[in-house]
C-alpha cells in the first residue's frame, strides 16, 4: 500500500465522519423538535381531560388553580394585575419560556433567569 493511497482512505474516512456528524446534529435537532411537541401536545391533552370532566365550574378558578398561584404580590409589594400575566405564568408553570430569548420552547434545565425576571417585574 503506498503512502498517496493512506492519504486518500484517510481523506475518505474525514469526510464520512463529517457527514456523520452532520446528520447527527439534524437527527438531535429533530429529537428535540419532537420532545417539544410530545409536551406540547400531553399538556393540551391534560387540559382537554380537565375541560371534558368539568361539570358547571366557573373558569376563574381553573385559570388560578393551573397558575400555580401567579396572582400572589410580587416583592415590591404591589399584586400583578391582568388576564395576560396570568396566562404568562401560567405558560410558565407548564414548562415553557415566556422570555423573549426563548418564548415557546421547551424549559429542558430548570427556572430560566430571563423568565423569573419577566415575571417578577
Amino acid at each position: 500500500m503506498d503512502k498517496r493511497d493512506i492519504f486518500v482512505q484517510i481523506d475518505q474516512m474525514e469526510e464520512q465522519m463529517g457527514a456523520l456528524y452532520t446528520e447527527l446534529g439534524e437527527i438531535k435537532r429533530q429529537i428535540i423538535e419532537l420532545l417539544e411537541e410530545n409536551k406540547r401536545l400531553s399538556i393540551e391533552n391534560g387540559q382537554l381531560r380537565k375541560l371534558l370532566k368539568k361539570d358547571s365550574a366557573p373558569a376563574a378558578p381553573l385559570l388560578q388553580a393551573a397558575s400555580g398561584g401567579a396572582a400572589v404580590s410580587t416583592a415590591q409589594g404591589r399584586e400583578p394585575t391582568g388576564e395576560g400575566y396570568d396566562n404568562l405564568a401560567r405558560i410558565y408553570q407548564e414548562g415553557f419560556h415566556i422570555c423573549n430569548v426563548n418564548y415557546g420552547h421547551l424549559r429542558m434545565e430548570g427556572d430560566c433567569l430571563f423568565c423569573m425576571s419577566f415575571l417578577n417585574k
